[in-house]
């Protein structure tokens, strides 16, 4: 099966606390400023979203000999390819919500027992992006991906 031209959310995922286990979700809402509704970061200052992509995992599963279903990473969106930015600034359209690059999302070395040893090693540098919701509205899977600022503002 090919992958589309253009990248689609194909996983969503929210937890209401720390250590919670994630729930997926067909589609959230997510509220500018303030992040994914009922997610533990909902409110927060900058952490409002995470981005991740599934060619990403997948290179992480040939690193870690292992799969890695994306609800373990702890990560709200799973897109079907391409790299997630990493830039400070840089803009992405997902479904009518407007993010923004905070930061890249380090992995945690909980990973390791979550999904066993070298996990943390595997996810360095795939472990997806940090954003801030600027526009809100709702994201649902099947949803595209868009850059729309490759420098912010």
């Amino acid at each position: 099966m090919s992958q589309p031209a253009v990248p689609v959310v194909v996983a969503l995922h929210t937890a209401k606390g720390r250590r919670l286990p994630m729930q997926a979700k067909a589609a959230v809402e997510v509220e500018a400023g303030a992040g994914i509704v009922g997610d533990r970061y909902h409110g927060s200052k900058h952490r409002h979203v995470t981005v991740q992509s599934a060619s990403a995992l997948a290179e992480a599963e040939g690193a870690l000999q292992r799969p890695i279903p994306p609800d373990l990473t702890r990560r709200n969106i799973t897109i079907s390819s391409g790299a997630v930015p990493t830039t400070p600034g840089v803009r992405l359209r997902v479904g009518e919500t407007l993010l923004e690059v905070v930061r890249v999302a380090a992995p945690c070395r909980l990973l390791d027992d979550e999904l066993g040893p070298g996990a943390m090693e595997a996810l360095r540098r795939r472990a997806g992006t940090v954003f801030r919701v600027l526009e809100g509205g709702r994201i649902a899977v099947g949803d595209g991906v868009e850059v729309v600022s490759e420098t912010g503002g």
